[in-house]
């Protein structure tokens, strides 16, 4: 089966969908990023209480990730501008050294989430960087990735794509 990609007319040139025509369902989308530390960085984070000489590494992060959620159609050239009713983070070391932010972005509309999931997570990662990189500039930003999406025509579970 081929597939076209749908931000291309067909002359080819670069297009927004038209969502005109789509039901509107809840929507709800997850992506995550991983932010790893050196090891002596992280020990000192965690034994700061994950503070920075900037302030709150997490809850500044948290703040920058949300207004990246809600300003994903200023980012993206064909991303629609949302209202976004929901808007969650959650950050927690699964390692010594790597840290996980998890953002969830949910609306009822006729168009998916998962962009403003994916700019949060991104966002909030490289906020992370920002607040430490007095500490480091070996932090390392990585597996920015879509966890889950529902409420469209495509099912993503865990980052397989399901229809």
């Amino acid at each position: 089966m081929t597939r076209k990609l749908t931000h291309v007319d067909d002359q080819g040139r670069p297009a927004m969908v038209d969502i005109g025509t789509k039901q509107a369902t809840r929507r709800v989308a997850v992506a995550s990023a991983t932010v790893r530390f050196p090891s002596d960085v992280a020990a000192t984070l965690q034994a700061d209480g994950l503070r920075s000489a900037k302030g709150p590494v997490l809850d500044t992060a948290i703040i920058a990730g949300t207004l990246a959620v809600k300003r994903t159609h200023e980012l993206i050239p064909f991303c629609h501008p949302l209202p976004i009713e929901n808007c969650r983070f959650e950050m927690a070391f699964a390692s010594a050294t790597e840290l996980v932010i998890r953002c969830e972005v949910a609306i009822t509309h006729k168009t998916g989430v998962e962009m403003e999931a994916l700019t949060g997570a991104s966002v909030a990662a490289l906020t992370v960087y920002d607040m430490c990189k007095a500490l480091s500039h070996e932090i390392v930003i990585a597996d920015v990735r879509l966890l889950d999406k529902s409420g469209g025509k495509r099912k993503v579970t865990a980052g397989r794509a399901e229809r």
